[in-house]
């Protein structure tokens, strides 16, 4: 299997709303907010974004089909960064600050490190190559 496997249908199928599913249920089975308020409303915010987000997307499970599938991905990966951020800024403790890193990094690593490129119609067709005379 190549490094870089998640593409943009294994985003769209496998990854999307099974994560808003556990997004809506993790916070609440792991009892978070113990550091505080804050930790519990920015693990509320992804909740909300991970069943926006995918609904409102351009691809093949999208609702309305407004937002692009790259500023989906660059939504995805800014929420990863804040993630891991929000741990040392808010001063969270224990499983909050853990849940954070987590998260964050969950994100990062599907929307960078492991996502593939996409390749275009011209190129799955083999249509993009040239010939020389």
């Amino acid at each position: 299997m190549p490094f870089r496997f998640i593409t943009k249908s294994i985003h769209t199928y496998l990854i999307d709303y099974p994560v808003a599913i556990v997004l809506m249920v993790a916070p609440f089975r792991l009892n978070l907010g113990k550091s505080g308020p804050v930790a519990l409303w920015l693990s509320a915010v992804p909740r909300i974004l991970a069943l926006l987000l995918p609904a409102f997307t351009e691809h093949a499970t999208g609702l309305l089909r407004i937002i692009r599938y790259w500023l989906h991905v660059w939504v995805d990966s800014a929420l990863g960064v804040i993630s891991i951020a929000a741990p040392s800024a808010f001063h969270f403790t224990g499983l909050d600050a853990w849940y954070c890193w987590f998260l964050g990094a969950g994100l990062l690593l599907t929307t960078s490190v492991l996502s593939a490129p996409e390749m275009s119609a011209a190129r799955r067709a083999n249509l993009d190559t040239r010939t020389t005379m």
